[in-house]
Formats: C-alpha cells, structure tokens, sequence
C-alpha cells in the first residue's frame, strides 16, 4: 500500500545508514535547535538542561531488551537531555533493566562534552540516593555540573506539575506522538536514537516554517479508516 512515487525501501534504507552513519542527521538537527534558540532569543549553547527518562515497549528481540521493575514494562529506556525549551540535546536507548542513576551518568558524561556552556541540570528524585547525594557529588566534582533534584511533594495527591520537570516531560509526549516512536520497533538501539532525532527534525523544521502540527481525533481517524476501505472495495 505504500505510493509508487517514493523511493524504494532498500535505496531509501542506503541512504539512511549512510546519513546516520556520517552524522548528517545529527548536523541537521543541532542546526535547527541552534535556530530555534536563536529565534527564540537565546543563546545557541544553552546553560540549562532538564534530564529524565522513559521507559516503553519494545517489539520482540533486538539489542538491548530488558524489564523495568518499577515501571512493569519489557522494552528499552530513552535517557533525554532537553534545553529548557524542551528541544533534544542528547539521547542514549538503553535497555528498560538500566536504572535512572547509571543510565543517567552515562549520558551526562556524553552531554558534558558535547555542551561544556552547560553548567546546571534539573533532575527528578530517581537520580538521587535515598541515602546520600552521591550522584550529585560525582556531577559535581567529575563533570562540573550542578545537578538539581526536583523532588515531588509527597503532601499532595494525583497529578502535580514540577518545576523545569514538566519541560521534559512534554519533550516525551512530542516524541510518542510520532507512530514510529509510540512503542521502539527497532532492533538497534542506534537507530531507536536516530528515529528520535528524525521526529525531533521534523517537529522544529515545522516550527521554523511557522506551520503547527494537528494531531487528528478519534473521529477523525475513523472516517479516515472507512475512507480507506471504501475506497479499496470500490476500486
């Protein structure tokens, strides 16, 4: 069912190993957050970062399965850095089983280098030990970052919204809207990473041509779905 006016899978797939491969992609996208931030009257190399992560399913197999005890889930998990407009910064998928602190050194060492202007990160209660800072500590005398824990108040009931912790937070509602990205379909963690930036890549380009992205409703999908069968049974 796929248009016979695009390219062809495996001449379509070449292209994207070789321009994930070369870093194309990630030039591509850090150009568009660079003019997003400027556009938005802030500096190109931000000092501020939020980081969290997110546990989803995945298909059957590939690298790097695993189960997420406090989430119930089988899959990877998606360790995000986002700026404090919620544009991607840096990603590391790893398995579900990597718990938050190891997944989350991992990816501020990575983030550290790529971004040395970043001097603070806001982090929710899952990067800190019950007992101890010491993943403040290490981010502090390691990388020199001042790692923030943003923690929930355990007075109020239901949903709250946190400081700086829902900017992130709304980075992954962007990214679940995304088919491809609704559960992890790959099989390499690289191009789960890569399928991240493509979404990301697509939501600021519309940005910046100053078009918004409508999500359809139920109903809509609906009539879209009958319109599809007719269509076919008619044909």
């Amino acid at each position: 069912m796929i248009p016979h006016d695009l390219m062809s899978w495996d001449a379509a797939y070449r292209w994207y190993r070789s321009w994930a491969k070369d870093g194309t992609f990630d030039r591509v996208h850090d150009a568009l957050r660079d003019q997003i931030r400027v556009a938005a009257g802030r500096d190109p190399n931000p000092s501020a970062a939020v980081l969290d992560a997110q546990s989803i399913k995945s298909s059957e197999g590939g690298q790097a399965r695993g189960f997420d005890m406090g989430k119930k889930t089988t899959g990877r998990k998606r360790h995000l850095i986002v700026d404090t407009l919620g544009l991607l910064l840096t990603v590391i998928v790893t398995a579900a089983s990597v718990q938050d602190r190891p997944g989350g050194r991992r990816i501020l060492q990575y983030g550290a280098s790529r971004f040395p202007s970043i001097a603070l990160v806001w982090a929710d209660g899952g990067y800190a030990n019950s007992i101890d800072n010491s993943m403040v500590a290490w981010a502090q005398e390691r990388l020199g970052l001042l790692l923030q824990i943003v923690k929930r108040n355990d007075d109020v009931k239901g949903f709250q919204v946190l400081p700086r912790r829902w900017v992130v937070e709304r980075t992954f509602g962007w990214l679940i809207r995304n088919r491809r990205l609704a559960r992890d379909y790959e099989r390499l963690t690289s191009n789960s990473e890569t399928m991240i930036k493509l979404a990301m890549i697509q939501l600021m380009a519309n940005r910046l041509s100053g078009q918004t992205i409508r999500w359809p409703n139920a109903t809509e999908r609906e009539a879209a779905r009958r319109l599809t069968i007719e269509t076919k049974f008619a044909a």
